[in-house]
């Protein structure tokens, strides 16, 4: 299907991750084991992905995902099809100076004999003819979900990763995807890396690309060890204040960032003026639904500092771990806030 380009003012889309059908993996768990094998979970993949497509519509999403509906956690999923890294030889480290993980080990060169979600982008484009958009883990990420026995720098690790991703990124334009975004949430941990080298990272990772590309850099999915650790961050957050500017002159178009029920100064937006910002106006740390007017408020809020076309109202973060029932509600939540600062920005231009 051709892409539909016209996009409406304030153009809604999640961050990422939607529930897996209890079919397909335990549900209300992140990162959870697949339920099917072999043939039947590739076709049990793509039956869900259709599904989360379906229920994005019905809740009126103007920018599509596939739910992430066929990946199982965020960053192994795509370096499971990498050559170079050990599954079975597991080291113990602290995830983004949070929380201890046991994650596999990088014993030589890293490549990507074959892409990796390319043929289920392809599956997803011919269901609809709405502009879709497909997540890929950011490089600084991906290193810090390893342990690096071969190269034995955070940094060349990290070039090596944004060529691969690069590749991806490229094969995934053709199959008709029109916003590649790169999941950072470790530029909101490691600052003076992020400015070394870790935006020049991502900018190798988009080379080359006509499609739009995004960087989403969150406080994290709602699991304990990243509430535990917001609690810690105190009355303001201002990780962002550390990676913007430089982010500001960067070649991404847009920057996705977490906002409703944060302490995010929402003043630090200013930092990013003239970029497309996907404002976070759904909290998915709670079962809580937003009401329409909650959504309403963040975004007024936000245009403050971005332009009217330049703001797309998104979720926090990803809602894998939320009930479908939630997780719709959210979505309408979302999709009715951004209409009701739609209409009022309509009516101000008459």
């Amino acid at each position: 299907m051709t892409t539909n380009t016209v996009k409406p003012l304030l153009p809604t889309s999640t961050a990422g991750s939607l529930p897996k059908p209890s079919w397909l993996a335990e549900p209300e768990a992140l990162w959870s084991p697949w339920k099917l094998q072999g043939k039947e979970l590739i076709d049990g993949k793509h039956d869900a992905l259709r599904l989360s497509l379906h229920e994005q519509q019905q809740a009126g999403i103007d920018i599509v995902s596939d739910g992430e509906q066929t990946r199982q956690h965020f960053v192994t999923t795509f370096i499971e099809h990498l050559t170079g890294v050990d599954f079975e030889k597991r080291k113990t480290i602290k995830i983004r100076d949070r929380y201890d993980a046991s994650v596999p080990t990088v014993v030589g060169a890293v490549s990507r004999p074959k892409s990796v979600f390319v043929e289920d982008a392809k599956i997803l484009r011919k269901q609809t003819n709405q502009p879709i958009k497909w997540a890929l883990p950011g490089p600084m990420t991906m290193i810090d979900t390893l342990y690096d026995a071969h190269y034995q720098s955070r940094e060349k690790l990290a070039w090596e990763f944004a060529k691969i991703l690069n590749q991806e990124a490229k094969e995934l334009e053709a199959a008709g995807v029109d916003i590649i975004q790169f999941d950072e949430p470790a530029f909101n941990v490691f600052f003076d890396e992020v400015n070394e080298w870790g935006i020049a990272c991502l900018e190798r990772a988009i080379e080359g690309l006509k499609c739009e590309t995004a960087v989403h850099i969150c406080y994290g999915y709602g699991i304990k060890a990243n509430t535990d650790w917001k609690k810690t961050l105190g009355t303001e957050w201002r990780q962002y204040e550390q990676a913007f500017p430089k982010l500001q002159q960067s070649n991404i178009d847009i920057i996705s960032l977490e906002c409703h029920n944060s302490h995010v100064p929402i003043e630090l937006l200013e930092l990013i003026r003239g970029k497309k910002v996907m404002v976070g106006a759904i909290d998915v740390a709670t079962n809580s639904i937003e009401t329409p007017e909650e959504v309403a408020n963040t975004l007024r809020e936000a245009l403050k500092y971005v332009d009217a076309d330049k703001l797309y109202p998104c979720t926090n973060c990803g809602m894998a771990p939320l009930s479908r029932d939630v997780a719709r509600g959210k979505l309408q939540a979302l999709t009715a806030g951004a209409d009701i600062v739609r209409q009022e920005l309509l009516m101000r231009e008459r």
